[in-house]
Order: structure tokens, then sequence, then C-alpha cells
């Protein structure tokens, strides 16, 4: 299609006629009303998915077959009528006109085409249109795995040129929970958000090697924490999602894990409302449920555990319900692995009860320490078990494949790529 010079149009507010009203009409008058056009329709009786834009007024019905005149005004036409005599007759009167008109049976009838379309998901700036000489199915294929590869944040998307709004635009804030540290655990939503982002401010625990996928003028404002070391402390991070979107940016703030399971993402979501920053939270595979798993152990299992509970071992074990049938999975627990074995111990628990020690999850040092409540802690000291790590208590973890553990002169970790 040598001849084809390919624009967008502008239309809002504008007069577009479309003739004839059965289904491939509806589907233009669905994507000009979209586009806020002014949409007059012409044809004796309409599809039913036309009955209602034209019954409440979106849509100016014109209840008759084409007539001389019609197009009267329009800065475009579409002609889909099934006749090819009228559909030729609205194309002669669209040339002589001087308007613009798209023959949906006839392509080469017409001096204007719809090309396949998609917009970006949940971004209302990026529209993708695809021409393919006239072949409608090629296009839409091509269409299609572009338009994955955008929402997969495999493409770039980021804005580059801002629009022109006075300076006065306000950013936008993403929480996102990037899952236990692989990459390719993080969400599709997730990913695009952030191939999107100006600024991307990162935990310790997050996918982090996604960081090498961004742009070289990507702010990265790293905020990691460790055991006991918070160079940033809350407050502050909080108020730099929140001067990074006034200034304009898009900020990603990129967890690990799930951004509300001990992630302190609803202190960070009150802090960009009460700013008046629109935000969003991504859900994020968490690490309480994904990383036992990597290594072979549900949280539940029919006939085992019918639940369980997720805490630190900061907090008070004592109050967990239930016995070995319901799971207890603890997050940043390794320095005080004695004192909540001890404690799960004089409340009722056995302490034979099995427990698994899970570090770096899904990374290169995954191995699992696997004991009982009476013995973990000394394993997992004789192992030299370091964060990050969580820890699962319960007849669950006889389900691992490595159970029973070593003798009791061995630390019993196992290592797994």
């Amino acid at each position: 299609m040598t001849d084809l010079y390919p624009l967008g149009l502008r239309v809002r507010g504008r007069l577009v006629v479309v003739v004839g009203g059965g289904p491939v009409a509806a589907r233009r008058v669905r994507g000009l009303l979209a586009a806020g056009a002014r949409v007059r329709l012409v044809a004796p009786a309409v599809v039913d998915s036309l009955a209602g834009p034209v019954a409440d007024g979106a849509v100016e019905h014109v209840a008759r077959g084409y007539a001389p005149g019609d197009l009267d005004g329009a800065w475009l036409v579409h002609t889909a009528t099934g006749d090819p005599a009228v559909d030729r007759a609205v194309a002669t009167a669209a040339e002589e006109a001087r308007t613009f008109c798209v023959v949906a049976a006839d392509a080469t009838a017409a001096t204007a085409w719809v090309p396949a379309t998609a917009g970006l998901a949940g971004d209302g700036e990026v529209q993708l249109s695809v021409h393919a000489a006239r072949d409608p199915r090629r296009a839409v294929r091509l269409r299609d795995a572009v338009a994955a590869s955008l929402d997969a944040g495999e493409l770039p998307v980021r804005r580059v040129r801002t629009a022109d709004d006075g300076g006065s635009r306000t950013g936008r804030v993403a929480l996102v929970g990037g899952g236990p540290g692989d990459p390719g655990l993080i969400t599709g939503r997730g990913r695009r958000l952030l191939a999107s982002a100006d600024v991307v401010v990162v935990d310790r625990l997050g996918p982090r090697s996604l960081l090498d996928t961004l742009a070289d003028d990507v702010e990265v404002v790293d905020v990691g924490k460790t055991a006991g070391n918070h160079p940033v402390p809350q407050d502050r991070i909080n108020e730099l999602l929140v001067e990074h979107a006034r200034a304009g940016r898009d900020v990603v703030r990129l967890k690990g894990g799930d951004p509300y399971l001990f992630g302190r993402g609803g202190e960070e979501l009150a802090a960009c409302r009460a700013a008046g920053v629109e935000v969003e939270v991504v859900p994020g595979v968490t690490s309480a449920v994904s990383v036992p798993a990597a290594v072979g152990i549900p949280v539940t299992h029919r006939g085992v555990a019918a639940g369980f509970s997720v805490l630190t071992a900061h907090e008070a074990v004592r109050d967990v319900p239930g016995g070995p049938d319901h799971t207890v999975v603890l997050l940043m627990g390794v320095t005080r692995l004695a004192t909540t074995a001890a404690a799960l111990v004089g409340a009722g628990r056995p302490a034979d009860t099995p427990v698994a020690v899970v570090e770096d999850g899904f990374g290169p040092r995954q191995r699992a320490t696997l004991g009982t409540l009476a013995d973990i802690a000394a394993r997992a000291a004789a192992a030299g078990v370091r964060p990050p790590a969580v820890t699962v208590v319960g007849d669950v973890v006889r389900l691992s494949p490595d159970w029973p553990p070593p003798h009791s002169d061995d630390d019993g970790a196992v290592s797994r790529p």
C-alpha cells in the first residue's frame, strides 16, 4: 500500500456519517462514540446493539435508506450497507464532497481504511494501529502479537515527551508486588507498569534484575532494608512517592512478595491518597506460599492441613490457632528462630512438629533446612542459615521430598537448584 498515508484523526465533536445498520456499522459506531464523534446513522433498521445509543440520543438516526445530502457537513464517512450499489453511491458522493470514506465491503473503492487497533491496557495514551495491505486477518494477528508484548512490558512504553498540560500533570504511583525475587514471577500488569515508570523505588527483596531492563534515564531509588538496618525510614519512603508524583513522574514502588503482606503497602496507599495522588495496588506472589512451594511444601494439603497463618517472628506466636495440622508460616524469623520454636512448644505444639527453613527462595542460594521444633534452631545455626528465609511449621513439612531430615549429627540442610 505505497499510496497509504497513515495518521490519526481527532473526531471529537465532529460529524461522522455511518451508512448501514448492521454488525459492521455497529462496530464503527462504537469506536466513533468512544472517540467523541457526533454520529449520524443512516439506515432503515439497526441491529439490537445500536438500539440503545439511538434511544438515548447518543446517535442521530435517520431511519431510511441513503439519500443525496446525507453526507452534508461530514468530516468522515463509513458505509457498510451490504448493497454494493449503495456503497458505491456513498463513496462517489464522499469523493465529490472531498470527504474521506471507508467502504467496508470494497476496500478498493475506499479512500480511507480502518486499521486493526488496540489500546495499552489501563493507559489511554498509547494506541496501536496496524494496516496490512487491506488484509484484515493479517493485521489482527500482528496487532494482537504487538499488543501482548506491550501489555507484558516487553516493549518501551514509557512516556518520553509529555503532553502539553501546562506543567500541571500529577504523576501516578503503583505499589507493585514483585513476587519472591524471580523476575518471571512478577505479574504482567506489574511488569508493564515497571516498563512505563519514570521513577522506581525498590526494596531489597524485589526482582532487582528487572532494573537492568530500564532505560538509563529512569531514576532508581534504593530503599532496601536488612535486619536492624533501615537506612530510609518508612515516613521518608512515603514522602518520596508523593514528591515524585507531584513533580509529574509516574512512580513504581517495587516490593518483594505482595504489597499488603508485611509490605507496609497500606501505609503507602494512605499517604498517597492523603496527598491527592492517584495510586494503584498490583498484587504480587507472596513468598509465604511460593517459597515453601519451591521446595515441595504446600502450606495446605487435604487431610494434613486445612488452614495456615502467616506472621513474623516479631509477633506473639503463642496465639496462633491449631496444632500441627494448622500450618504456621514465619517471615523474617531467622534471628529469633530459637525463641519462636520455644514459644510454639510452650503454647502446646508437640516438640516433634516438623519445621522447614527455606532460604533465598527461587534465588541462587535456595536451600531447605529441615528439623523439628525441638532441634530446628540448632540445625539452622549449624547450617549457617541466613536471611531472607521463610520458616514453615506443621505436618505439611512431611510432604517435602527431603523429609525426614538427616540424623541429628547432620545440619539437615538440603540445597536444590
